[in-house]
């Protein structure tokens, strides 16, 4: 096989010489089939279906495990087939579905992406927040419908321009998600576990809020952009739902446990917010007879924060870089360590 390195120069690489890794699938649930080649230019891939038909041909040759959309699941029970698995490389920034501390007391390191998503993640937050705001969903079925003779003038959003966003969680995607709400004019108001420097707040007119109540308080638009975390799981529950503002949308683009469900649907149903915009639920899908998907003042897309093709093939190029270095002994790029 003839492959190009990042410096442009091919060279021969013959099937034998590859490392091996475990897939779960390509395609529609599993890594894209568009960008096969650049895990195919690298290793020998093996599927986890095909892997699970005959354990011992191929438990010993795996070095790599590249997760995709949180498959293959790392259980002990599959770890446990592979005694010379030296990485597993996640695509994507979250890793709340590895055990970190199991997989690396076996002498295995652990990898994400991060940086690569943001911009892709920070334009699907605003997209929710307009959505919801402007009642887009609603009025795109108003204008395909072929009974429709009028716009109904209940069809009416609420204003962006000026507005105030709360941001929970001021990582990188959410200081992305800051500066494309400075373009709305929006008051930004921000709640972190480290206050971001007074460069980053004056660049983006970013104010801290030390309390979180005081965020929910004071924002029309709360957009959750956390990792989960033991401290962040059911972050946003009854009480905090309660400190929101009538008129306030919920936008959550970091994980559906982060958010309390059932106490969001009542919310929503007695109106003690407004709407809520997510790109996340768990689980995911939601059962198809959930409330949250029958609710008029709900938008939910399925987890595609990061679906673009620039990012995906950013998060895939990331993923095998880092398994390349676990499997050649080199540095990690972007190691998780245990906490």
């Amino acid at each position: 096989m003839i492959v190009t390195s990042a410096m442009g120069r091919r060279s021969i690489v013959m099937e034998v010489d590859k490392p091996w890794a475990l897939i779960s699938e390509f395609g529609e649930s599993g890594c894209p089939e568009d960008l096969a080649d650049i895990l195919k230019q690298h290793f020998q891939i093996i599927c986890h279906k095909e892997f699970l038909q005959n354990p011992t041909l191929h438990g010993s040759k795996l070095q790599a495990m590249l997760v995709w959309n949180q498959h293959p699941r790392s259980e002990p029970s599959l770890l446990r087939l592979l005694p010379s698995l030296k990485v597993v490389s996640n695509g994507g920034v979250g890793i709340d579905h590895l055990d970190v501390p199991y997989i690396t007391s076996l002498g295995v390191k652990v990898a994400n992406t991060p940086g690569v998503v943001s911009d892709a993640t920070a334009d699907m937050a605003m997209a929710l927040l307009l959505a919801s705001a402007r009642t887009i969903v609603e009025g795109y079925k108003i204008a395909v419908d072929p009974k429709a003779t009028c716009i109904p003038q209940r069809l009416m959003g609420v204003e962006v321009t000026g507005s105030t966003l709360g941001i929970v969680g001021m990582g990188n995607i959410g200081y992305k998600i800051a500066q494309r709400s400075k373009g709305f004019d929006m008051k930004i108001l921000y709640h972190n576990r480290n206050r971001r420097s007074a460069e980053d707040e004056q660049a983006e007119g970013a104010s801290y809020c030390e309390s979180l109540d005081d965020l929910l308080r004071r924002s029309d638009f709360v957009m959750l952009a956390v990792n989960l975390t033991p401290e962040t799981k059911g972050l946003i529950s009854r009480r905090e739902l309660s400190l929101m503002k009538p008129t306030a949308t919920l936008v959550n683009i970091s994980r559906g446990l982060v958010v309390d469900q059932d106490a969001l649907v009542e919310a929503l149903q007695s109106g003690t917010i407004r709407a809520a915009a997510l790109d996340v639920t768990y689980p995911e899908p939601l059962p198809r007879d959930h409330p949250l998907l029958s609710m008029p003042n709900v938008l939910i897309t399925p987890h595609i924060g990061t679906n673009t093709y620039p990012t995906t093939r950013k998060m895939v190029c990331m993923m095998v870089e880092n398994a390349l270095a676990a499997v050649n002994g080199l540095p990690v790029p972007n190691e998780v360590k245990p906490k």
